[in-house]
């Protein structure tokens, strides 16, 4: 049942949520194109690359679902994109023009996206649509230990520096406008930055605890 419930999940999320969640952006910034897609794009662009590569290419996560590129379901970067910008947008306080509201956005995100996301992805594991082959899996430990091994990072993590790209961007405007040459610079840096920070401390965590990058499969026996 509950599978399920998150296959029945996996597409009318992101059918109603992906336009939802650009329509609620769009309107907050006023039409602004450039600030709407800081907001709303950059959480799907991660949400293809980073769980991409622990899927087919590090071989660490997998999904089970009906339509699925390798280990990878080609429509996760809408699942987990449209849900983040649409929560993201719900916890928004409104416009940030200065760089306190900066450092509160990206706390703000960073709490509130870590905690629903690491709880969706207990409930996935539960289900059996995810499935996750680190060292609390091959330990024995329940689906709670298996997420909490990586979602303070990729989550929470990613919703810190995701925070704080979207409140430069509005400081930014604030301040004379987010043109698209301020754009072509800003959302590069945020989009590699919210990559680049989770992984590197998730390494550092990993090597620190297990003993390893955590970046391959466990097996039930180890390595």
């Amino acid at each position: 049942m509950k599978k399920h419930l998150f296959e029945w999940y996996q597409y009318l999320a992101p059918a109603i949520l992906g336009p939802l969640s650009f329509a609620l952006w769009w309107k907050t910034y006023a039409g602004d194109i450039w600030l709407t897609l800081m907001a709303w794009l950059i959480p799907v662009l991660y949400a293809y690359i980073v769980p991409g590569v622990g899927t087919n290419v590090l071989k660490v996560w997998e999904f089970d679902t009906r339509f699925r590129l390798g280990r990878f379901r080609p429509h996760h970067g809408f699942v987990f994109g449209s849900a983040t910008a649409t929560i993201a947008w719900i916890c928004h306080a409104g416009v940030v023009d200065d760089l306190a509201g900066v450092v509160r956005t990206s706390l703000v995100f960073a709490a509130v996206l870590g905690f629903v996301n690491i709880l969706y992805d207990v409930k996935a594991l539960d289900s059996g649509i995810l499935r996750v082959y680190n060292q609390p899996w091959a330990d024995g430990k329940g689906s709670a230990a298996v997420a909490l091994d990586y979602g303070p990072w990729f989550f929470a993590g990613f919703g810190l520096v995701y925070g704080a790209g979207v409140g430069i961007a509005e400081y930014l405007a604030a301040n004379g406008g987010l043109v698209a040459l301020n754009f072509a610079w800003l959302f590069p840096l945020i989009l590699i930055s919210g990559i680049v920070l989770p992984v590197w401390g998730y390494r550092r965590r990993s090597f620190r605890v297990h003993g390893h990058s955590g970046c391959r499969p466990v097996s039930k026996g180890g390595f």
